[in-house]
């Protein structure tokens, strides 16, 4: 199974893409879409535009997108939440299932830890996936959200409880 995992952004959007074959994961490609154009919808046309590109060139089986992470500046989820609706439209219009995985889940399934730092979940991504070469911090949470998608993919009735759960969470 070959997953594409998102790590959405507005101005830096990740990517990685594995093969998992039962529990053996290995590296494909990872890399960063940095966003072009003055406005919102340029930007936004940019991302679909390179992440349309990424799908055609690895041709994944699956995909995982990040939830978005809720701060306290309005506008700038807002603007996320947009970038995200990206990451999550380009999979499904290429015909893709397309899992969603809060930042908390992501963390503990690949670190054990719930409230990992970016430097500990890059080091994780980088043991899980031996001779990797990141291409910059976008894509070591991309490569993670695949990697968290691998595992949980594994189990479907796993996958569909747990989203669940965080989002009943997060509403609360």
């Amino acid at each position: 199974m070959r997953v594409l995992g998102i790590d959405p952004g507005l101005r830096h959007l990740g990517w990685g893409v594995i093969d998992a074959a039962g529990s053996r994961l290995s590296h494909v490609a990872n890399g960063t879409c940095h966003s072009a154009g003055d406005d919102l919808a340029s930007r936004l046309l940019s991302l679909h535009g390179q992440l349309s590109a990424i799908l055609r060139e690895y041709a994944p089986d699956t995909a995982a997108v990040e939830e978005t992470f809720v701060n306290t500046n309005a506008s700038a989820t807002l603007k996320l939440g947009q970038a995200r609706g990206i990451a999550l439209l380009v999979p499904a219009q290429a015909g893709l299932q397309v899992g969603e995985y809060a930042p908390n889940t992501v963390k503990k399934t690949v670190v054990g830890v719930g409230h990992a730092g970016k430097e500990q979940v890059a080091h994780m991504v980088r043991v899980q996936l031996p001779g990797v070469e990141i291409t910059g911090p976008d894509a070591a949470d991309a490569l993670a959200i695949a990697i968290c998608h691998a595992h949980h993919a594994r189990s479907p009735m796993r996958v569909v409880p747990a989203t669940q759960a965080n989002r009943r969470r997060t509403r609360a």
